[in-house]
């Protein structure tokens, strides 16, 4: 049996330390939780899409974990495809590569192939996207039966698996059809994701889909528009026996509330027109 927990959206910064306080009582939830593995899936940092002392900083508190970790970027660790200030390209890949690591990997465990997916590439057209499915296909074809389960930062969807272009807050359309194409033909498990600072688990499809909380901050209905799932500040923990497997939402109680409208300002000010 192997345990693993699911933590997401940290927003980490030695210059920008508005979520700084939640690092610790979230270090020690999971030194009591004892995992095999932490995935982190995404914005790790506050800024790390331009700033190496961001990426340095997060690399130490990481490493201080004391256990293995993989993570995947989100849109503030490497930018998103056609931003207009951060578009995720080669050297913002770069720089989270050679400071977090892999941005897109495999994991086999048990009877499972765990697969951390870079969300941020979906619909970019940049050479890495195509790079990235074609590695995707030959992971799937070479799990020589393990059952399968994605990670990544951006949700393929919020409402529903058709709906038109959500922009910031999911994958698009025309990449999420191939997604969800592969995920039905090769009956993925699980779809494991952040970014939304909310936390939800639900079923569709024989897929089940898990929303991991943020540990760092939460999002006021003025900023992010009604959508399932509730506020919970937290992490994500999963078992997997055999081919069996557990998830579980949890809210770690020791994370303080921390709302970003309170300081989005401060932490993401508005570029200059």
């Amino acid at each position: 049996m192997q345990r693993i927990v699911q933590i997401s959206d940290t927003h980490l910064s030695p210059n920008k330390r508005h979520f700084a306080d939640n690092w610790a009582p979230l270090t020690a939830w999971l030194a009591a939780t004892a995992p095999d593995l932490v995935i982190h899936t995404g914005d790790v940092t506050v800024d790390g899409a331009d700033l190496d002392e961001d990426m340095r900083h997060c690399r130490a508190l990481l490493d201080a974990l004391g256990v293995p970790v993989l993570s995947i970027p989100g849109n503030h660790d490497v930018g998103e495809a056609y931003h207009p200030h951060q578009p995720v390209n080669d050297a913002r890949l770069a720089r989270w590569r050679e400071h977090i690591g892999a941005d897109f990997w495999v994991r086999d465990l048990e009877d499972w192939r765990l697969i951390g997916l870079n969300s941020m590439l979906f619909g970019s057209d940049e050479a890495e996207e195509a790079r990235q499915l074609a590695w995707l296909d030959r992971q799937i074809a070479e799990a020589q039966g393990r059952r399968l389960g994605w990670f990544l930062h951006r949700p393929l969807f919020v409402e529903a698996p058709n709906e038109g272009d959500m922009g910031y807050w999911s994958v698009p359309p025309r990449p999420r059809a191939h997604l969800l194409d592969l995920i039905s033909r090769h009956e993925v498990a699980f779809v494991a994701s952040g970014h939304l600072h909310r936390a939800h688990d639900f079923t569709l499809a024989g897929t089940r889909y898990i929303w991991g909380p943020s540990s760092g901050f939460v999002v006021g209905p003025e900023l992010q528009p009604g959508m399932a799932g509730t506020t919970t500040l937290g992490a994500v923990s999963y078992t997997f026996d055999g081919r069996d497997f557990t998830a579980k939402i949890h809210e770690i109680s020791a994370l303080k509330t921390l709302w970003i409208d309170d300081v989005i300002h401060e932490v993401y000010p508005p570029h200059a027109a």
